[in-house]
């Protein structure tokens, strides 16, 4: 971090106004804007990188992916924020691999993303809540057998019932009882949640795949 100025942050986000926002949210609580930016190649050009802000990073970058903007700015030695609208336990995974040593998302409240700010510039790690409690959930994912994460991954598809059953070669009442087991695996309570969970979780893990490339190299772009 600079010395000089210990709440130095950088700010990527392509929403003017999400940006307007959280500039003024994060000035009341002591913290410096270096700069801001709304797509990888002007953040990676950026000359205020160089006082090694902390970089407060949304996934979500029109056509760009946040993941390999969080990867280019890893590799600088900057230490990265997420705060994103996604909390796919897919995409958390993805974007804490990749170097982000921090996630909120944008449905928790303004204390816990300054608590992340906060935490960040003191050289620790920060999980909010919701965030936290996606990647618990897909720890129970990876519980589910063979056969369940079949259901759970047609579910995901959007697949009725009918057309699951054939696939698995089930009758409809055996199918129901495997509902019953991975909501109670997921601590889920009705089978359309279930199916919400599952599509999400689904939408996620394939906008993830669009986004990542193959290869990248060290110029500064992000596709």
């Amino acid at each position: 971090m600079n010395n000089h100025d210990p709440k130095l942050y950088f700010l990527v986000d392509d929403h003017p106004m999400v940006r307007e926002g959280l500039i003024n949210l994060l000035k009341t609580a002591g913290f410096t804007l270096a700069g801001q930016a709304d797509n990888c190649s002007e953040t990676l050009q950026h000359p205020a990188l160089r006082d090694q802000p902390l970089v407060i990073v949304d996934l979500a970058l029109g056509e760009e992916s946040g993941i390999e903007l969080i990867k280019h700015l890893h590799r600088r030695g900057l230490s990265v924020l997420v705060y994103s609208m996604h909390e796919s336990p897919s995409l958390i995974r993805a974007a804490l691999n990749a170097g982000a040593r921090g996630y909120v998302t944008k449905r928790e409240t303004a204390q816990s993303l300054l608590r992340a700010v906060e935490t960040l510039f003191q050289g620790e790690s920060f999980l909010s809540p919701r965030a936290n409690q996606a990647l618990q959930r897909h720890n129970l994912v990876d519980d589910l057998s063979g056969q369940q994460l079949r259901v759970y991954q047609l579910l995901g598809l959007g697949h009725s019932n009918e057309t699951i059953a054939q696939q698995l070669n089930l009758s409809i009442r055996t199918l129901e009882s495997y509902y019953v087991r991975i909501m109670d695996k997921l601590g889920v309570h009705s089978t359309k949640e279930l199916r919400a969970q599952a599509v999400h979780d689904a939408l996620a893990a394939h906008n993830l795949s669009l986004r990542r490339p193959g290869s990248y190299t060290s110029t500064d772009s992000c596709e």
